[in-house]
């Protein structure tokens, strides 16, 4: 079973995970700060508060804390667009790598075959013969 593990933790495509994880949780703590200390101070001057995780509701003994929701929503919102961003450019990196014409040559096999193709058409082509300038397929 440790063999299958390690087998399992060498592949590729395991490896990039955890890459896009790591600068996926750190890109995450940037954006927070993004949020907090750049745009949360400038909604903050429009709607008159500076930080907006302090903006809570009391109903009795219950506290609704909008300003850490519209975080939440800011923070979503900023990264659902980076991530829209970079598949957008990937998509456009790979619709011109695939219009790139790549010609492939036939393989040895497809070259022996058209030839052999082209002998037998011209064997098997009908034999014209001439008789006294008439001329005639047998």
């Amino acid at each position: 079973m440790l063999k299958e593990f390690k087998e399992f933790i060498a592949r590729g495509n395991v490896m990039d995970m955890a890459v896009g994880i790591i600068v996926g949780s750190a890109f995450t703590a940037i954006v927070k700060d993004l949020v907090a200390y750049l745009i949360n101070p400038l909604i903050g001057l429009f709607i008159g508060k500076i930080d907006l995780s302090n903006i809570v509701f009391t109903v009795g003994a219950a506290q609704f804390k909008v300003g850490a929701f519209l975080n939440a929503v800011i923070n979503f919102l900023i990264i659902a667009f980076v991530v829209f961003l970079l598949v957008k450019g990937m998509n456009v990196f790979r619709s011109k790598k695939e219009e790139e014409p790549q010609e492939e040559k036939p393989s040895a096999e497809v070259q022996y075959l058209k030839e052999i193709a082209e002998t037998l058409k011209q064997q098997n082509a009908p034999a014209t013969v001439k008789n006294n300038g008439d001329e005639k397929d047998h």
